[in-house]
């Protein structure tokens, strides 16, 4: 059963999830009339979130889109670019999100080939929890958690290097973990909270600590997880789903 988080925590807004999502994309998946194409290292995420594409020369996606702005010179083709957020660690179910982006696309630079800008027009997080639609105003007024970038390799470094911390850190749940788990692996760091994911015969639950204050960086985070253990039991604040 899900349980759902506490409004009184921390928690990163649907706006900055998305954010966060595509300041660590690497890929992600186009779709113009009907044809999907997948791209890799071929975005940037600029000011205010502004997505430009950097389709690669004479591919099939290149010829389709000099086609399509050929064809409309007064107009632009709709788009829609969707990404989707994976765990770093082996979980069984490593898809933590999903974000689609809908908008038409327009050169960069106006009347000169090459890059492309994506006007947007809507945004959909999709997550176990649901669907949210997020304004595209919402959208270019947050920002990327700090940690985003480094989160995978500092999850990867708690599960590969400090299998022992994870363990004292699913300790801090006491007896409101359900009993029966088999493996428990980290699943997740924002600048408020490291999440564990809690695996079962069948199923898992989510964990997540909240750590004393928000880390800015990778080396305040790998402080924050530190005083998780260290600080008195009845300090910390957590959920799980």
């Amino acid at each position: 059963m899900r349980v759902a988080p506490s409004p009184a925590l921390p928690q990163q807004t649907a706006a900055e999830q998305v954010r966060s999502v595509l300041a660590r994309a690497v890929s992600l998946s186009l779709t113009l009339d009907g044809e999907t194409y997948d791209l890799l290292g071929a975005h940037t995420v600029g000011a205010r979130g502004r997505i430009t594409l950097h389709p690669p020369a004479d591919t099939p996606l290149a010829y389709h889109l000099a086609d399509r702005l050929a064809r409309l010179p007064l107009g632009a083709p709709d788009v829609r670019l969707d990404l989707t957020d994976i765990a770093p660690t082996a979980l069984r179910d490593r898809v933590r999100a999903r974000v689609a982006l809908t908008g038409r696309l327009a050169p960069a630079v106006p009347g000169a080939p090459g890059p492309l800008r994506l006007d947007l027009a809507r945004v959909v997080l999709r997550t176990h929890a649901g669907a949210t639609e997020v304004a595209p105003g919402a959208y270019a007024l947050a920002s990327p958690d700090p940690l985003a970038l480094e989160e995978a390799a500092l999850l990867s470094h708690l599960a590969d290097a400090h299998a022992d911390l994870v363990g004292d850190l699913v300790v801090l749940a006491g007896a409101r973990l359900p009993h029966g788990v088999v493996r428990t692996l980290p699943l997740a760091m924002d600048q408020h909270a490291v999440s564990l994911r809690c695996e079962y015969g069948e199923g898992h639950c989510d964990l997540r600590l909240l750590f004393p204050g928000p880390a800015r960086d990778a080396a305040e985070a790998g402080d924050m997880v530190r005083r998780l253990l260290t600080a008195p039991r009845c300090g910390h604040h957590h959920d799980h789903s």
